[in-house]
């Protein structure tokens, strides 16, 4: 049998040294979680006070463009192509790779966001939906389907810029939509009577 009564840490005992740490250890926690609710309070304030309608006679708010346009993200890099050897597989969107369709592969980016993707090279600009994650090498910033690099002019690698849509700017959305293959007019259904 082993005297354990000594140590501070068995049966509850704790001697003056353990008691501090403990004690400092608890107020740390103490502290951080009172931070924590000083700050959800003052948000809480905050946004009460934002989402109040305003008072009868009081000045209207007018937004400014600037307000509602986000930060313009782009990004500079290499590019490669990928194709027939992954024509069909499974995408990280979980649809089928079609090497001919205007779509590439971001390590980052949303998937099914849009991108504008411009070949520094030659200038040639295209839209491309954000589908699949890569590239798997390191010195790249996107892989491009067949497809996006045939459009871009685009042999092996090509220098691009990207830039994401962000659908605060009109302009480039309004390109965006204006790229996209025109849609066939609805047909009416065909209703069969018995």
């Amino acid at each position: 049998m082993f005297d354990l009564g000594s140590r501070a840490f068995d049966n509850i005992c704790m001697n003056g040294y353990n008691t501090r740490d403990r004690k400092n250890t608890l107020s740390a926690g103490s502290r951080r979680r009172n931070r924590v609710v000083l700050l959800a309070a003052a948000l809480g304030l905050t946004t009460t006070i934002v989402a109040s309608p305003p008072a009868p006679g009081s000045a209207k708010i007018v937004s400014t463009p600037s307000a509602s346009i986000k930060h313009h993200w782009f990004q500079v890099g290499k590019a490669s192509w990928y194709g027939g050897r992954f024509q069909g597989h499974r995408t990280a969107t979980g649809e089928r790779f079609d090497m001919n369709a205007l779509t590439c592969a971001h390590r980052t980016l949303p998937l099914g966001s849009w991108v504008r993707v411009t070949n520094l090279h030659n200038q040639k600009t295209t839209f491309l939906r954000v589908n699949d994650r890569g590239p798997v090498a390191g010195n790249l910033i996107m892989d491009l389907s067949y497809a996006a690099a045939k459009k871009l002019g685009i042999q092996g690698l090509g220098k691009v810029k990207v830039e994401e849509v962000n659908p605060g700017d009109v302009q480039m959305s309004q390109a965006l939509v204006a790229s996209l293959p025109e849609m066939p007019p609805l047909s009416s259904p065909t209703i069969v009577v018995r």
